[in-house]
């Protein structure tokens, strides 16, 4: 069971063994007399010989990219220096003439050292195995190996155990169980490592596989619980994430404790993989093992996120470089989910083949299920081609996909209607049959009605996925097959794009549901009309699909469901609605987000590009879902209440004035909810406070916050403060908000943005209401910083003085804010093109200026300064962040109210502007 021979990858070595011998010899001999001069000296020489290894391992892997080479070569060489470092110490330092029966010692690499695989940061284990106790000349000999090691710079994790206490231990603590079932024997006493080997494998293996495969799994489901689980995270975690290196050696622990083998390739012999499985797990591995290494040489630490920072640096060391449409770092990510997916599917048949040996246990949900049907194989009544087989769907014989194509739609669609799980077997053999798909299938009415069917089914996410993880969904639909791993180089978007529209449709699912978390979706998606729900589910499984391409995505998307919705059996007009959505998709969460919702103008020109009642109901769900389906934290009450009064506001220009709730009703209701809230509040203070709030807050702002603003602002008049902060975690969000009550003057947005840039402080989003004696009331959130909530109270109380400090005139903004740095390290990795629009037919009243950029802390406040320098008055402003990318929208008149309607004052003002985004030298 435990792994006799050295890694193999000798070639290229950097220095020779007897060589270095010969060195440190003759150092020990220079440095007679004097230890610490000579630890000292051989430690120096150590280093040096370390690190022109590592150095000539990272020119050889930039040279051939094999990773798993490079690996191979980086544990050949800490092999060699272990070995060095032994015969130095026992020869030098604590020579032993007679060697008792207590003094023999063999040093054994365990862990992901004892596999043979090193990246240049990994950690070393060893284990100092000792016949007996330890005796003072091995816990000699073991300490002055370590502290070399450790003054080497290397981590080091080591134990010193005899054989009797490893099985012991083994026995007890499956973790180092683990370890040593990756034992690999370097020097020293062979027998010891022997009897070790022989006493692991049949005192702790024999008998004990389901209790090691179960707490694998376990410890494997547990990892991707606290990595996010899905595979498709943008930043994923090459060692520990879903997908990475770990999932490899789990399932190669599993199947070396199980099966007894010492190579993946006897996998085979065993009928566990295929040849063709087997390479994919080989290029699995070195593709992973190449991104790891280049990543620790890169950062020159044990780096094992992939953050946007390295990604496209590692893209180019691995030698990918643009295509039209995508960036080469997107192209670099698109192969990395695609192996994170080839790995999942290799656990997957590794699983079913443990459970068909009742070495695993069947999946839960199939257990459960279990309980309510009648057990064995049965028949289904649809198709002979496919069984139940203990409630998981499965095919009659290898030859059911050949026979008939279109199996390999109807065997989801069976799964779905009969709520089956899918056999990991038939999902197999579904893969293997890929090419079966084919145009005339594609254009089938029969197949395509079966995966419309699958498409608005109640539970769609489910099955959707297993066809994506098949390959049939992307062979099925070609264009789905472009942007299935792709990822989008960019912070806002949390995964890969087939991702992103397989979680909108289990959104919508949940919105169908009636889910209390979108409450105005929710509400209209009884309103629309029956057919249409078939629409919303379709025009969301395309509205990204088209990602990737060298045109806008929402125009080629709309052309894609042009062709894509008549195959499926929609007729002209329903086509026509759902290309308008997928064209129009971004339209409303534009507009909520960075227009003035209480412009006239704002509503008339959005009211003009939805047309109609029904129209704008379909586009508000699809924008709902569309949001939250981007990452955790995206979507929260300031954007569904954005987009509830947008909706609203919209309603009577659609009706010719009709609302189910008009304007004054939904001031009304606002202010009846805040009234219902706060009941302890006297009648006479709360119509004062409710009078001080003009139409505009009621209707933009959620009661949670209405409820907050309302405590603070009497709080503050309480203690007769003119200007004050409060602060309120969102760590759901992964923001925190700052609300502060202020007099208002003409410099006072950009006094507050400035505040927040000399604490370092990134505004994300911001709410600026005005009340009618003359205060400001804004809330902005600012990037949250740190991960316990005492800390990031601090950091928020910190702001909240510094805001005061600013308002009150103690602070010298210009002199604090410049000193702060220009740029922050996150978005260097990213590239905005800068751009500033001027527009006059936005607003009637107003000229709104638009400004797009690379975001970096204090941007807001230059931004606000300069426009202020420039004489303009800000009446309005909507600061939006999507990841690295800003949208900041100013609505402004010149100082005597009127707009900017001189061609060489606005051309000064995009000017001034552009000089602001350009990026730093």
């Amino acid at each position: 069971m435990l792994t006799l021979e050295k890694p193999t990858a000798r070639l290229d070595r950097p220095f020779e063994k007897r060589e270095l011998d010969a060195e440190l010899a003759k150092l020990a001999k220079d440095h007679t007399g004097s230890e610490q001069e000579l630890r000292r000296a051989v430690t120096q020489r150590l280093k040096t010989v370390l690190a022109e290894g590592r150095a000539h391992a990272e020119k050889l892997l930039l040279k051939d990219r094999q990773g798993g080479r490079c690996a191979e070569r980086l544990c050949a060489m800490t092999d060699d220096i272990i070995a060095v470092l032994f015969e130095f110490v026992v020869k030098n330092l604590y020579p032993s003439e007679n060697p008792a029966e207590a003094e023999r010692m063999a040093i054994v690499a365990t862990g992901g050292y004892g596999r043979g695989l090193m990246a240049p940061g990994s950690d070393i284990d060893l284990l100092f195995l000792l016949p007996y106790k330890q005796t003072a000349w091995g816990e000699s000999v073991a300490e002055a190996i370590l502290y070399c090691l450790w003054d080497l710079g290397l981590k080091v994790g080591h134990a010193t155990r005899s054989v009797d206490e490893c099985i012991k231990q083994a026995k007890a603590d499956m973790t180092i169980r683990t370890a040593l079932l990756e034992a690999r024997f370097l020097l020293g006493d062979k027998k010891l490592f022997d009897e070790l080997a022989t006493r692991f494998d049949k005192q702790v293996v024999q008998g004990t596989g389901p209790e090691f495969v179960a707490a694998k799994l376990a410890e494997r489901e547990e990892r991707h619980r606290r990595g996010g689980q899905s595979r498709y995270l943008v930043e994923p975690n090459v060692k520990d994430g879903k997908g990475g290196l770990r999932d490899l050696h789990t399932l190669f622990w599993i199947a070396k404790y199980v099966y007894r083998v010492q190579d993946v390739g006897e996998l085979v012999d065993r009928g566990v993989f295929d040849a063709e499985e087997l390479r994919v797990f080989r290029r699995c591995e070195d593709f992973l093992w190449s991104v790891r290494c280049n990543m620790h040489f890169v950062a020159g630490r044990a780096e094992e996120r992939l953050s946007f920072d390295i990604q496209r640096e590692i893209a180019v060391r691995l030698g990918y470089t643009e295509h039209p449409g995508m960036k080469d770092v997107e192209r670099f990510m698109k192969h990395y989910f695609l192996v994170a997916k080839d790995v999942g599917d290799l656990t997957a048949i590794l699983c079913t083949t443990l459970e068909d040996r009742q070495t695993k246990p069947a999946p839960v949900l199939s257990r459960m299920m279990a309980r309510f049907r009648p057990h064995g194989r049965r028949a289904l009544p649809d198709s002979e081609d496919f069984f139940d087989d203990n409630n998981r769907l499965t095919i009659a014989g290898p030859e059911v996909f050949a026979r008939d194509p279109l199996n390999l739609l109807r065997m989801f669609w069976l799964a779905q209607k009969h709520n089956l799980v899918l056999h990991p077997d038939a999902m197999r053999a579904a893969t293997k049959s890929l090419r079966l798909i084919d145009h005339k299938l594609r254009q089938d009415p029969e197949a395509n009605r079966l995966f419309l069917e699958i498409l608005t089914s109640h539970d769609a996410e489910i099955i959707l996925r297993r066809m994506n993880e098949t390959g049939v969904l992307g062979r099925f639909v070609r264009a789905f097959g472009r942007i299935v791993a792709m990822m989008q180089f960019n912070m806002y978007h949390h995964y890969t794009v087939d991702e992103h529209l397989l979680r909108c449709i289990g959104i919508l699912a949940e919105i169908e549901r009636g889910s209390e978390e979108f409450p105005l979706a929710s509400d209209l998606m009884k309103k629309i009309v029956p057919e249409h729900r078939t629409l919303l589910y379709v025009a969301l499984f395309l509205h990204d699909i088209a990602k990737g391409r060298i045109e806008d995505h929402s125009i080629a998307g709309a052309r894609i469901a042009r062709v894509f919705c008549p195959r499926i059996g929609l007729s002209p007009a329903d086509t026509e609605t759902v290309a308008w959505l997928v064209e129009q998709h971004l339209t409303m969460s534009t507009v909520a987000q960075s227009r003035d919702l209480s412009d006239r103008k704002t509503i008339e020109n959005f009211a003009a590009v939805v047309q109609s009642l029904e129209r704008m109901k379909l586009l508000t769900i699809l924008t709902t879902v569309d949001i939250r389906a981007v990452g955790p934290g995206v979507w929260n009450g300031w954007k569904a209440q954005l987009l509830r009064t947008l909706y609203y506001e919209t309603e009577p220009v659609l009706t010719g004035g009709f609302s189910e709730v008009n304007r004054a009703q939904r001031v009304a209701m606002a202010q009846n909810e805040l009234r219902a809230e706060l009941k302890d509040w006297p009648a006479e203070r709360m119509d004062a406070y409710l009078a001080r709030h003009y139409p505009a807050y009621w209707l933009k702002v959620d009661l949670p916050h209405r409820v907050e603003h309302a405590r603070f602002v009497h709080e503050a008049e309480s203690a007769n403060k003119s200007t004050a902060t409060s602060f309120t975690l969102e760590s759901g969000r992964g923001a925190t908000e700052i609300t502060v009550l202020a007099p208002d003057h003409p410099w006072l947005l950009s006094t507050l943005a400035g505040a927040c840039a000399a604490t370092g402080a990134n505004i994300v989003d911001a709410q600026i209401f005005t009340t009618t004696d003359g205060r400001v009331l804004d809330t902005i959130a600012v990037s949250r910083e740190f991960e316990q909530d005492e800390d990031e109270q601090r950091r928020a109380a910190r702001i909240g003085e510094t805001i005061e400090k600013a308002l009150s005139g103690t602070l010298k903004l210009p002199e604090v804010v410049a000193r702060r740095s220009a740029s922050k390290g996150r978005f260097k990795a990213f590239a905005v093109e800068p751009e500033v629009t001027i527009n006059n037919q936005w607003s009637n009243r107003y000229t709104v200026i638009e400004v797009t950029g690379l975001d970096r802390p204090g941007l807001l406040y230059e931004l606000t300064a300069t426009l202020s320098k420039l004489s303009l008055n800000i009446t309005s402003a909507h600061v939006a962040t999507f990841g690295e990318r800003v949208v900041d929208v100013f609505y402004v008149t010149d100082l005597l109210g009127a707009k900017i309607a001189s061609p060489t004052r606005e051309m000064a003002i995009k000017r001034s502007l552009m000089q602001l985004l350009a990026p730093p030298a």
